[in-house]
């Protein structure tokens, strides 16, 4: 063996001599008796604390417009500490069987949930261990939501050292009445004012597993905010809660299955949010959790129990003027004519409306309703109408981004001739499905152009499937919709889906801004004891092509020259030069109606929606103001499109011009064709091929009448307009939106 052999030889001896089993096993025994003795002294240094943490020394938020003036500051901690016995014991149970089953017999802490807590928190991910009913009750008194291991270490001690100095009665009614629960609420007491208008002590079991269930995400279970997701999860929560009951001999069986969810009450707003004030303080609420939660890795709770009164300022995106003059175009086009005494359909109608810098994705001005104090849910933010044909613009967007062809193998794009039959059957499409056009006008073959002025549902439906509806959806989802859980049913074409006109500002700024991901962000900035949160960037990464979205934006604006918004719009005589691109939508049996469009500096979704005042079930707008002839529709190019109008042209540049990069022209020039009436004009849509996830009905959305015959096609209307009419004794203009369209004499609007 040579000299450099023995050296290896060496050298391998000197290694195994040094990880042998006694030396490893010797080290591990050091580190455990080292952390142990680190505990123990931990355990003997921290004290549990003679008061409470600065919860009830908690500050005012203060709200403000982007020049620095204050909206509003929300501060007070609504709380009213009542003992263990005001608690029903089987709501008290309810409580426990939802967030810790073993806490009358646990030592107050949950090793194994911790030891997960601390290793994500070591590793920046944030809380994902559980914790003991003691240890949460430990961190809402005691101590902060602050994510660290030096705070997660302290928990612990603390914890144990509760639970041997206080009863388990002592720390449950603790932990009852220190939690946050929503709607401002912190205790039990507070809470079952909220959500039941009755006192602790008159909570029912059903009740009260609702309130545990709460406590695992506050506003995302709330259920008069929540959405279908947001519901689904705080009821699987609360069986979740009753069945524990069930397990733990704490609730009979048969009791438990005659148990229905306690739907609960509206909420009362709180005096100071007035007007859109509450509206606009909600939002960036949401949005400063959200971000605190991504940025902390905290839960939902945790993040609403940092945020509310808590001492944030927060300058939010709100231009001052834009809100007021959004407000005042409101007032004037739509809420000044609604008179709920002389006609009970003015009740139902809710207004909501977001406008947005595409370039920015700022929201400059947002309108959630009438008043936060009369109507606490936000119709900006509401997700559970059908934005019906404001969706179509996605649909040729998914074409044009997808590079799609027709069934018989054309190019798809502006140009491209569809058959608009009405009722025509779509070809390809897994599901029987033939859609009718607005009053079952044929429209014979016709451009994609043209169909898009004229809303033409055949054609719509049938690219659809032309491009695969998986294709569309995830184009509207990259844009800025969420359509994640969506099937990809043909009917979803149309719009069946539902929306809000938040995410439809979304979707259209990311067309104004040449394809480039915007999400409409309210919070400027947020500032709490001198430091400031970073949030999020509003405008993202290229979600279609640049040539996609100006494709669609040069096509969009022939809605507005020659389509459904022109009376509205294209003629409003407030317009001073200013380009628009814009669709609009009007959804089956007139439940909603929408007009989402934008100037090249601002994008604004305008939508009306019918809700029951009592019971808050979809309702049909038609009838509503006195004011339409005919069927008296509310249509997407009535009343929206005049709100949008009203507030874009008094607030935006007419100089500013649309850069568009597209061999579509701007826009291209629709196909002259012939049309055929239908003989019968219908009033009932068919139905969708399949259940759509909405609470509104799945009938096709349509579009309803409300623009003129282009002069380049002699004879031809809109399938959201009505042709006059060649049968005898039938009036012009009785399907008409407008009330000078019956004056005119023609049927068509002017």
């Amino acid at each position: 063996m040579g000299r450099a052999d023995l050296r290896r030889a060496r050298r391998r001896r000197g290694i195994r001599g040094f990880f042998t089993w006694r030396k490893l096993f010797g080290t591990f025994l050091g580190v455990c008796l080292l952390g142990i003795g680190s505990f123990i002294a931990l355990y003997l240094l921290v004290d549990v604390p003679d008061e409470g943490n600065d919860l009830a020394q908690s500050q005012s938020n203060v709200y403000r417009y982007s020049d620095g003036s204050v909206i509003a500051r929300r501060g007070e901690v609504n709380r009213d500490i009542v003992g263990l016995s005001d608690v029903p014991k089987d709501v008290q149970h309810s409580f426990v069987a939802a967030e810790n089953k073993t806490f009358y017999k646990d030592p107050g802490v949950d090793i194994k949930g911790t030891a997960r807590g601390l290793f994500n928190t070591l590793r920046g991910q944030g809380k994902q261990g559980g914790s003991t009913i003691t240890q949460q009750y430990v961190k809402n008194y005691y101590l902060t939501q602050e994510q660290t291991v030096t705070r997660k270490m302290r928990e612990v001690v603390i914890a144990l050292k509760v639970d041997r100095q206080m009863s388990k009665d002592e720390i449950l009614a603790g932990y009852m009445n220190t939690s946050y629960y929503g709607r401002g609420a912190y205790g039990i007491q507070a809470a079952a004012q909220a959500y039941y208008r009755v006192d602790a002590k008159e909570l029912t079991v059903e009740q009260g597993a609702y309130l545990a269930a709460l406590l695992q995400a506050p506003n995302q279970y709330d259920w008069a905010i929540a959405s279908r997701t947001g519901k689904r999860l705080a009821e699987e929560r609360w069986n979740y809660a009753l069945d524990n009951m069930v397990e733990m001999k704490w609730l009979d069986a048969s009791e438990r299955a005659g148990m229905k969810f306690p739907v609960p009450e509206e909420p009362r707003p709180v005096a100071g949010l007035e007007g859109q004030a509450g509206y606009l303080v909600q939002l960036a609420n949401k949005e400063l959790q959200r971000q605190l939660m991504d940025v902390e890795g905290i839960s939902a709770a945790e993040a609403e129990a940092k945020v509310e009164g808590q001492g944030w300022d927060l300058t939010l995106n709100i231009d001052k003027d834009r809100q007021k003059a959004l407000e005042a175009s409101v007032k004037e086009q739509l809420t000044s004519k609604l008179d709920p005494e002389e006609r009970k359909v003015d009740g139902v109608v809710q207004a909501g409306a977001v406008s947005v810098d595409p370039e920015t994705g700022r929201i400059v001005a947002l309108y959630g309703g009438q008043d936060y104090l009369k109507h606490y849910f936000s119709n900006a933010t509401r997700s559970d109408f059908q934005p019906a044909s404001t969706f179509k613009p996605l649909v040729l967007a998914a074409a044009l981004e997808e590079g799609a062809t027709t069934q018989d193998g054309r190019p798809i794009n502006a140009g491209t001739i569809y058959d608009g039959t009405s009722e025509r059957p779509v070809v390809g499409s897994d599901i029987p499905y033939a859609p009718p056009n607005q009053d079952d006008v044929n429209y014979g073959d016709i451009s994609v152009q043209t169909a898009m002025n004229r809303s033409v549902n055949s054609v719509f439906a049938q690219m659809g499937v032309d491009v695969g509806m998986r294709d569309v959806l995830e184009t509207a989802d990259r844009v800025g919709m969420n359509t994640g859980d969506l099937d990809p049913d043909p009917a979803n074409a149309l719009g069946t889906m539902t929306s809000s006109p938040l995410e439809m500002a979304s979707a259209y700024a990311t067309l104004a801004n040449h394809g480039v991901q915007v999400t409409p962000t309210l919070v400027k900035k947020a500032e709490k004891d001198g430091a400031e949160i970073e949030m999020p960037d509003p405008v993202g990464e290229q979600a279609v092509s640049r040539n996609t979205a100006d494709t669609v934006t040069s096509v969009l604006t022939g809605v507005v020259d020659d389509g459904t918004a022109r009376s509205s719009v294209r003629d409003n005589p407030t317009r001073a030069g200013q380009q628009v691109a814009g669709k609009t939508g009007t959804s089956d049996d007139n439940q909603s109606a929408w007009f989402v469009g934008y100037t090249p500096d601002l994008v604004t979704a305008v939508g009306l929606f019918g809700e029951d005042p009592k019971t808050s079930r979809h309702t049909s707008l038609s009838g509503a103001t006195g004011l339409l002839p005919g069927k008296g529709r509310i249509n997407g190019g009535g009343y929206p499109a005049q709100i949008w109008a009203d507030y874009t042209f008094g607030v935006t540049d007419g100089t500013a011009r649309f850069d568009l990069e597209t061999d579509q022209g701007a826009a291209v020039t629709p196909t002259p064709t012939t049309e055929t009436p239908s003989p019968t004009p219908s009033e009932t849509p068919s139905e969708t091929p399949s259940e759509t996830p909405s609470e509104t009905p799945t009938e096709t959305p349509s579009e309803t009448p409300t623009e003129t015959v282009s002069p380049s096609q002699p004879g031809r209307p809109s399938a959201e307009e009505t042709p006059a009419d060649p049968r005898p004794g039938r009036s012009p203009g009785d399907d008409d939106e407008d009330p000078a369209a019956a004056e005119d004499g023609t049927g068509f609007l002017r």
